[in-house]
């Protein structure tokens, strides 16, 4: 293939040949030692306490990064070495790197071969500056890695960014430049990663098991939603990628597991929006002899100490809004919210009449709809936006839930909450339903909607019924969005800034 190189493009190529020409490699494939990292020279290193022990990492290290600018002054030279941590001034003087005659390695490879991007590693000690700056007086210099395509520069002067790599096109497709010229972006991953760890921590301190459950499945159950297709060759047979883990999840809780829980990749083939991405990452928690009363109270402790280790604090900025994660969370049931924001009362009416509600409010409906979605339809128009503080929606109408067991003294409700924030739901929760006769009949029903139309209905899956005759204790469950629980605690409000490589369309050739 031909390669369309601009000018840059070409000259990095030829200083690249042409250090190979001076025997120097410039992708070498030894080790090569670190032993301090920029952030550790700017917080750790005290010149006054020189002769202390823990100043003596300072006085013979050993760095690596990435060179991010540079002044050159004749024989000596300031670049700006760039770690994982930060960025540290480094100062190079001819004579040092290059001890004995030939001064190769300092005027022609440093001074014209190398280039911002590249990167580099140093060897030599820490000092201050006359300008008391913290750096490096470099007495060693090699190249790790040319740097064949040009990065963006990022200038700031007074606190005022110029030539920003901004644009979310490049940001999103280009991620590892985002990485290397914002490096702030950094945060909002290790963040998500601390997310992680302390609800891990939370679940196995309550005595739940970390499992993994199938990507592949021969029947996408566990949601509403359409699925990924796919063909496995050897058994000659279609299968979906994972759109939820529940019904894998519960089968465990059947085979006698107390609690279980996943962090799953799941994928469903629908829209594309600043909240959602068709592949996705939810967290799914099961506990036996449980309801969603307690779940409920579960899910405020795990939130509240999440914002704590994240942030250290409960109240955070989203967008323009305040909001404190801090329990208890405001529970109101669905036919109530919509009561109060649409004003109708909904409770009681069969598909028709919701049908007419649908049309008297200028709510948009699809002709496949039935109850559940025409009840999810208004609800959605009305009440979600108002949802800003953390709010637990309790109380769904039966035909919204086709896995949820019936509310206690009113059967035409399910014992279901859903966690609000912003306007968007975060967790879903429900009192599992574990009586395999009620549960084959919602399925049918599922099964009488995706007929009708609806290709997010949920299939029959025969298999887990015959789970559910074995016995399933009383058990609650509840999911929860990674990507949008991230969001929420890192302060973004596109679900692209939290995903390292979001789905986008075909880069145009």
């Amino acid at each position: 293939m031909e390669l369309n190189l601009n000018e840059q493009e070409q000259i990095r190529r030829q200083s690249l040949q042409q250090m190979r020409e001076l025997g120097i490699e410039p992708y070498p494939a030894d080790e090569y030692p670190v032993t301090v990292t920029a952030e550790e020279i700017a917080k750790e290193y005290n010149p006054e306490m020189a002769e202390d022990a823990s100043q003596a990492k300072f006085k013979e290290l050993s760095m690596a990064g990435r060179i991010m600018s540079r002044r050159i002054m004749g024989a000596a030279s300031f670049i700006e070495l760039q770690d994982h941590t930060g960025r540290v001034q480094a100062y190079i003087k001819r004579d040092e790197i290059c001890p004995n005659e030939d001064k190769t390695l300092y005027n022609t490879v440093f001074k014209k071969l190398l280039d911002i991007g590249d990167i580099i590693g140093i060897k030599g000690y820490a000092f201050v500056t006359q300008t008391g700056q913290k750096s490096v007086h470099v007495k060693e210099l090699r190249v790790l890695s040319k740097s064949l395509r040009v990065l963006p520069i990022v200038k700031a002067k007074d606190g005022e960014v110029f030539d920003a790599f901004a644009d979310p096109e490049l940001r999103y497709r280009q991620r590892y430049v985002d990485l290397i010229v914002n490096p702030q972006v950094r945060e909002v991953f290790e963040k998500r990663t601390k997310i992680y760890e302390t609800m891990r921590a939370f679940f196995n301190e309550n005595g739940c098991l970390e499992v993994e459950t199938p990507i592949l499945q021969p029947i996408p159950g566990g949601a509403n939603a359409r699925p990924f297709i796919t063909h496995h060759n050897v058994l000659d047979m279609d299968l979906y990628l994972r759109i939820a883990n529940e019904l894998y999840l519960k089968r465990l809780i059947v085979g006698g597991f107390p609690g279980v829980y996943e962090f799953s990749k799941n994928f469903r083939n629908e829209g594309m929006d600043r909240t959602h991405n068709p592949e996705f990452t939810a967290m799914e928690i099961y506990v036996a002899y449980k309801d969603y009363n307690w779940m409920m109270n579960f899910t405020e402790q795990m939130i509240e100490k999440v914002a704590m280790a994240v942030n250290g604090k409960t109240l955070l900025k989203i967008g323009e809004h305040e909001v404190d994660f801090k329990g208890p969370y405001k529970r109101v049931p669905m036919l109530d919210a919509i009561k109060e924001e649409a004003g109708v009362d909904v409770s009681g009416m069969d598909e028709e009449q919701l049908r007419e509600v649908c049309k008297k409010l200028n709510v948009p409906i699809q002709p496949s709809y039935g109850k559940g979605k025409l009840i999810d339809a208004i609800f959605g128009q009305f009440v979600e936006d108002k949802l800003i503080q953390p709010t637990f929606i309790i109380d769904y109408p039966v035909e919204m839930s086709p896995l949820t067991k019936r509310k206690r003294g009113n059967p035409a409700l399910v014992e279901r909450f859903e966690l609000f924030v912003c306007g968007k739901e975060l967790a879903n929760a429900y009192s599992e339903l574990n009586d395999p006769i009620d549960q084959l009949d919602r399925f049918t029903e599922q099964l009488r909607l995706k007929n009708g139309g609806d290709d997010e209905a949920m299939y029959i899956d025969h298999d887990f019924i015959r789970a559910l005759e074995y016995g399933m204790p009383p058990t609650s469950g509840m999911g929860i969005g990674m990507d949008r629980l991230t969001m929420f605690m890192t302060g973004q409000t596109s679900i692209q800034d939290v995903l390292f490589f979001p789905q986008m369309k075909k880069e145009a050739e």
